[in-house]
């Protein structure tokens, strides 16, 4: 059916991608690392459960974000690099007010500033709230990008698998079925709709594409990309084949 060509895991919600080569999946669990951390807006509940995206700092109300890289360590240390700052490399279980200080000039003054640094339950932080990875097809992002006028990077979506192959929009045609990918297995169960995130660009850190609008104007609906919850545990790399298997 295609290839798997990218896996992108983001540490903390929100701030950083991080491309990896391979990885271990586990059964009802999110890809191992992502979203693993959030930080708080002043104004949320101070609780590590989870919450909206709202409560967080997140691409679509700082679009400076979509600029930073983040690198994990053997010892759990995450390094985070953005163009207009010095790259920081901090334990999150013990160097929070690094984290904070590091990213506050990055967010808008115009929202409530950052607050604490929480670790996710144990089903992530995703913003559906579900143990679940998601899903990109590169052939519908050139669509889209088509579509838009310009080409766009695939971290503004922040997916964790992107597949080749498929025709555009194929990954839907994936609802309710299980795939393969490497020794792992996933049931796809839902399509992704996008918010204002998707409009920041992650080299200029500004919004330059009104991505949600390009897709209902285009297609009908704002929906790119699927959740996928892992059924059978594997492990997975890129350029391993993707199949239907069920």
């Amino acid at each position: 059916m295609g290839t798997l060509a990218h896996i992108y895991r983001h540490p903390i919600k929100g701030i950083g991608s991080e491309m990896l080569t391979e990885a271990s999946l586990a059964v009802g669990a999110p890809l191992p690392g992502d979203r693993a951390w959030a930080v708080l807006q002043e104004t949320a509940e101070d609780t590590d459960a989870w919450q909206p995206r709202r409560n967080f700092l997140v691409v679509a109300y700082g679009p400076k974000l979509a600029q930073i890289t983040a690198s994990t360590g053997g010892d759990a240390r995450i390094t985070l690099t953005h163009p207009d700052c010095a790259p920081l490399t901090f334990d999150p279980e013990q160097e929070m007010e690094a984290l904070l200080a590091w990213v506050n000039p990055l967010w808008p003054e115009t929202h409530p500033s950052p607050r604490r640094l929480v670790r996710a339950p144990a089903q992530g932080m995703a913003d559906n709230g579900l143990p679940q990875l998601s899903i990109g097809g590169l052939s519908s992002l050139r669509a889209l990008s088509e579509r838009a006028g310009q080409p766009l990077d695939p971290r503004r979506f922040r997916a964790n698998l992107w597949l080749e192959g498929l025709g555009p929009w194929g990954e839907f045609d994936l609802l309710g079925k299980t795939i393969r990918i490497g020794e792992a297995e996933l049931l796809v169960t839902e399509r992704i709709e996008r918010c204002r995130a998707t409009e920041a660009n992650p080299v200029s850190g500004q919004r330059d594409v009104d991505t949600p609008r390009a897709l209902i104007e285009g297609y009908g609906h704002k929906d790119f990309g699927v959740y996928a919850t892992v059924t059978r545990a594997g492990r997975i790399a890129a350029s391993d084949p993707v199949d239907v298997i069920a």
